[in-house]
């Protein structure tokens, strides 16, 4: 009895020490990097539900802004810094700039990506798994005429507007001042998020978090806090923004389509 005693003091002894190494040697998660700095001039820091966030107000009538993914060499630029640089290079001034949807391993666009009219990929309407194709998703597009909007998929195939720039994404956030249909309240998927809405053809809405949020909160905060009766999940993880010189959330990620915005220039004459 007291050997079996003395055996299963033991065990117990090595099943300790077992679990204490592995806490010990676990593999720690990598936070965002979330650098801070000046605000780009359209942005300010907003607080929703205990959540900071940086959000950006576009007007149109003074703002350009457009969706890029690729150079002239016909390469993506692959980050906010590079796309920055190369802005840069061209002598343009970039007030923000930030991911604008989600992208296949080789950077590719997985749905529709418009740039200066041109269909750079197209609308994808298939089904599958990820936030991407968590249905309804949706298309945030600049029509030609220089209006904004954030329409859900299926009625974007309806209408085919005559677009400048659209990058597609998903899950829709807010769809005509309703909330996802398959968001939880407060979910247990938290990271950090970025996304766009429209509060009407002139008004663009960007926000971003600087700390973890749920779905069900992110959008809440388009709908209750930024008044946008549709708003476009970008993404979650890499999302990041810059302010043409630094970045301001996020750190070296990866991105596929980028959007961003300049000053409009003044009409000559």
């Amino acid at each position: 009895m007291m050997k079996r005693r003395h055996i299963a003091a033991i065990l117990t002894g090595v099943l300790a020490l077992a679990l204490a190494l592995i806490w010990w040697f676990r593999p720690s998660a990598s936070p965002p990097v979330i650098i801070g700095g000046e605000l780009p001039a359209p942005c300010r820091d907003l607080s929703f539900e205990a959540v900071p966030y940086v959000v950006c107000e576009i007007d149109l009538r003074s703002h350009d802004i457009g969706v890029f993914h690729a150079g002239a060499d016909g390469k993506a630029f692959g980050s906010l810094e590079e796309f920055d640089k190369a802005m840069t290079g061209e002598g343009r001034s970039v007030l923000l700039a930030m991911n604008a949807g989600m992208y296949h391993e080789d950077l590719s666009p997985v749905g529709l990506l418009i740039e200066s009219g041109h269909e750079e990929a197209p609308l994808n309407l298939t089904e599958g798994e990820g936030n991407f194709f968590l249905k309804p998703n949706g298309v945030f597009l600049v029509r030609k005429d220089g209006k904004a909007a954030v329409m859900e998929t299926s009625a974007y195939a309806a209408a085919r507007p005559d677009v400048a720039f659209a990058t597609q994404s998903g899950p829709m956030l807010v769809i005509d001042g309703r909330l996802h249909p398959r968001f939880e309240e407060n979910g247990v998927s938290r990271y950090i998020r970025n996304g766009v809405g429209a509060r009407d053809g002139n008004t663009v809405v960007l926000a971003i978090s600087r700390a973890e949020v749920s779905f069900g909160s992110f959008a809440r905060l388009f709908r209750d806090a930024l008044h946008c009766s549709n708003a476009l999940f970008f993404d979650g993880v890499v999302s990041a923004l810059s302010n043409g010189d630094r970045m301001i959330v996020g750190g070296k990620y990866p991105a596929g389509p980028i959007i961003a915005v300049f000053a409009k220039k003044p009409l000559s004459g």
